[in-house]
Order: C-alpha cells, then structure tokens, then sequence
C-alpha cells in the first residue's frame, strides 16, 4: 500500500470519527435526560432497558474517544480496515436502536410526550450516525443539512413516535424453534425478546461451538447466525451445519453490522438462507424468518409428499410384482405398449385340488378362503424356490410354467420338482382339518406368453401346450403326476422309471402318458 494512500485512509477516518462525535455525545445526553424523566414519572418498568441503551451510548463514545485519542497521538496501526471499525461501532449501535424501540413499542401508552420525544431523538441521531458509519453521506462536507437531526423538529419527532407505538405486534402464523447465534449479549437478549413476542421458541448460543453443542441434542427449523465472532466464524459455522447431514437442511440467515458485498456473496454460496445486516428492522426481521420458516414448511412438505409418492410407488410396484412377472414389469416401465413372446420351449403344470366342490360345500367361507389362501401361498413360494412362474389361480385349480418368461435348458426338470414339492405340501394337513390332495398334469411344448387386459393386466399362456397340459391334469390320478410324452422326452433316460399307457384324452384322442412314480 502507497504512502499516500494510508495517508488517505488516515484522513479519511479521522475526519469520519469527528463527525460521529456530536451525535454519539447527543444520544448520551439525551439517554441520560430520559433515565432521570422516567424514574421521576414512570414508566419503571422501562428502566431495565433503558439502563442497557445508556451502557451502550457510554461504549460507543468511549470508542469514540479511544480513537480520537489515537488520532491526536498520531500512532500508526491504529485504524483497522474500514469494515472491522464500522462493525466496532456498529455494535453498540445495534443496542441503541433495538432497546429504544423496543421501549417506544412496549411503552407506547405509558411515555409521557417529553420522553418520547426524547427517545424519538435518539433514534433519529442513530440512524443519522448509522449512515455517517456506512459513508451514505460525505464526511468532508460541513453542510449543516447533512446532520438530519440539526433540522429536526417537534413534529418529525412526533412522527416518528407514531410510527413506531402503531406497530402491530402480531404472531406470525408461521413460528418455529429458532436458535440465535451472536457473541454480544445484547444481541441475542434482542433478538431472543422479538422473536420470542412473535410467538416462537428461542434458544441463543454465544459462540459456534456453544451452537454446535446444542445442535446435537435439540431441533430447529432456523438459525440466526452473526457473521463475526471470536472462536469461530459465522460462515465457518454455516459451512459445519451445511456439511453435516443431519443439520444441512435448517436455513441459516445470516446477520452482520458489515456492509460487505462480497461477504453476503460469500454466505449465499456457502448455502445462506439470507442475509440481514445490523442493527435489525424489526418488521423486517419479521418479514424474512416468515418468509424462511414457509418456504422450510413448503419444503418439508415437498419432501413428505414424495416420500408419500415413493411409499405409494413401493406399493403399487410391490402389487404388481405379486401379478407380473419382473421382467414384463420392466417391460412396462420401458414403455412397451405390447408384451406377447413366442417361447420355443417350456412346461406347463395344472394342479387341481380333487374334490373342492365337496369340501366347500361342508366348510365355512372364512375357514374356507383362510384355508385355500395359505395353501396357495405355500404354493406361490415353492413356485419361487424352483424357479417357475405362477400363472394364475382358477377356482380350485392352480396353472404354472417354467421357462417363461425368461427360456431355460432345464425348464421340466424344474417343473416336475415344483410338482413334487406341491404334493408334499399337501400331506402337510394337521389337526382335525380334513386331507386335501391334488390332481397335477405337466406338458412341454412351445406358448404363446404376453400381458393381455388395460383395466387389470393379466400374464397369460396360449397355445396346443398349455391346451395338453390341462388334460394331463383332468385325466389324471389323484395324488399323482401325470406327464405328457414330450415331458417325458425333455426329462431324458435318466429321470427315472415311470408307468407308461396310451390314454384316449378328450379333443386330443389316443396319446401317449406317464405316471411318475
């Protein structure tokens, strides 16, 4: 940096620390005139605040005067960067404002018209100082327009009281837990008394490490966070929370007496919900953690509805698994309009529980339907085990296939499997519950397989096989399986012995069948 311009820079704050001289001593003595009013007429239960507005007009002068005493001295190092000193001074200012206001709206019917003239003053000497600290006006002019509160009167001041006793207090119909983050106390007792009126639930932290530690334990739908603080940073806090997964979705806005561009860039990129610059309009203030808690509802909403949809998807998919199989609901989900296969080879089994008519006739419907409904379930899950594919169920009578929809080289042997598996199943009857048994016929051949119906998808068979099969069944032995000759052929010499008959079967005529032993 050039000689000349620290030299500048040097002039520069030292001319703008003159300049705040006047109206930081005009806000003490006014502060003090207010103190000594209202002990002598009440409000008393202003005083407390009051105190604190007088602690800060004390802190901010005597910043005043440390850096005026520096000035004259001609120390270097003195002045900070521009942004560091405005922060300094900001923060007693911040006091100011929200405790004055807060009097002027908590007390409104209680001030008498000389005290909340006065306060009214204090307020209009802030914000005149607030905007010499900002470099909204020139600090080399001595124009004496340009010291808003030189012209002020009695009726700009009324105004003011006005303005500020008519505000609505109201809670928002948007509250949440909020947690405040803020290294000056009287921030976060700021803070923590307007949010708190508006209806919510507050906690305040005073560091980042405070506010972390009580993040592991408690829930908050927002977080306000002050950019500049001691131990750690409110964007290094931002960057935690928005690192961990847990605390990542609570909206962060931030807060700092800094007017920096590039630090409110800094936070919006590192995930900032927004961004309010000190000391806080409370209407403003009030505006925005609505605005952020409804859009963090709208967004919770969101996510519950899709979890919703995804949860409702998981179920129609779960459905339609029990219905198709996955490969033609793949299909589906590809956009194939028209499923129908020619399957070279595969082996269709019916199995027909003898006697049902009877066996209903003398059975309760529930006890009936419990019965035939684990029983099918049973048979859906060795289906499962060996590979096969259930077609459907008709009444009584329960229609499966192997190598279908996907071909395989093994498709009879696994069919007779299931087959045997079924006939197990069904000596499994305990109690008093009467014995079931099952009529079952397989055929090989090539099928027709596709997805037939819009209303309700149904995964069917055609074909001179399936036509076959359903006459191994009808014609076959209780308790047994009777197979066609092309089964027989497709299980090879080695399967095993079988009985062996040439039976007349109904629309086929004389036809080779074998009885599996």
């Amino acid at each position: 940096m050039s000689i000349s311009t620290d030299m500048g820079r040097r002039v520069y704050v030292a001319r703008l620390v003159q300049k705040i001289a006047d109206p930081a001593q005009a806000i003490l003595g006014y502060q003090e005139l207010v103190i000594e009013d209202v002990q002598a007429s009440g409000p008393h239960d202003a005083l407390p605040d009051l105190y604190k507005v007088l602690a800060a007009a004390r802190d901010l002068n005597d910043l005043i005067k440390r850096l005026l005493d520096t000035e004259a001295s001609g120390s270097s190092g003195v002045f900070a960067v521009d942004s560091e000193l405005r922060h300094d001074l900001r923060t007693p200012m911040n006091a100011i404002l929200g405790y004055s206001e807060m009097v002027m709206e908590e007390f409104a019917g209680s001030l008498s018209a000389s005290i909340a003239d006065d306060i009214a003053k204090i307020i209009l000497e802030s914000r005149f100082l607030l905007e010499q600290i900002d470099g909204k006006l020139d600090v080399f002019s001595d124009d004496p327009r340009e010291k808003l509160t030189d012209h002020v009167d009695v009726t700009i001041a009324a105004d003011l009281v006005r303005t500020i006793a008519a505000r609505v207090v109201r809670s928002s119909s948007e509250t949440g837990r909020i947690l405040i983050v803020d290294d000056t106390a009287s921030n976060r007792d700021l803070l923590n008394r307007r949010l708190t009126r508006d209806g919510h639930l507050v906690t305040a932290a005073g560091s980042g490490e405070e506010a972390l530690s009580i993040l592991e334990t408690q829930e908050f739908d927002l977080a306000l966070a002050d950019i500049l603080m001691p131990d750690m940073n409110g964007i290094e806090l931002l960057g935690r929370l928005k690192s961990h997964e847990r605390l990542r979705e609570i909206p962060v806005i931030m807060i700092s007496g800094l007017k920096d561009d590039g630090a409110i860039i800094r936070c919006i990129e590192a995930g900032a919900e927004d961004y309010l610059h000190k000391p806080i309009d409370p209407v403003l203030l009030r505006a925005r953690i609505t605005a952020c808690l409804e859009r963090s509802r709208w967004r919770e909403r969101e996510r519950r509805y899709l979890a919703q949809i995804e949860f409702e998807k998981e179920r129609a998919d779960t459905l339609l698994d029990a219905i198709l199989p996955r490969q033609v609901i793949k299909r589906l989900a590809d956009g194939e309009k028209v499923i129908a296969d020619r399957i070279d080879m595969a082996t269709i089994v019916f199995a027909d529980i003898v006697n049902f008519t009877q066996f209903a006739a003398r059975t309760p419907p529930i006890k009936l339907l419990q019965r035939l409904g684990e029983l099918f379930s049973r048979f859906d899950e060795l289906a499962d085990q060996h590979g096969v594919e259930k077609i459907k169920t008709i009444g009584d009578a329960y229609m499966a296939a192997a190598g279908i929809p996907d071909p395989r080289p093994d498709h009879a042997q696994a069919a007779v499997a299931f087959a045997r598996a079924m006939l197990a199943e069904m000596c499994r009857t305990t109690g008093s519950e009467p014995r079931l048994n099952l009529r079952i016929g397989i055929n090989t051949g090539p099928v027709i397989a596709g997805l037939i119906g819009r209303k309700r998808f149904v995964y069917d068979v055609w074909g001179h096989t399936v036509n076959v099969a359903s006459r191994m069944e009808s014609c076959g032995t209780p308790g047994r399986i009777q197979i066609s000759q092309s089964t027989f052929d497709a299980l090879g010499p080695d399967f095993g012995e079988c009985h062996h008959e040439i039976r007349d079967i109904h629309g086929i005529g004389k036809y080779p069948t074998y009885l599996l032993l």
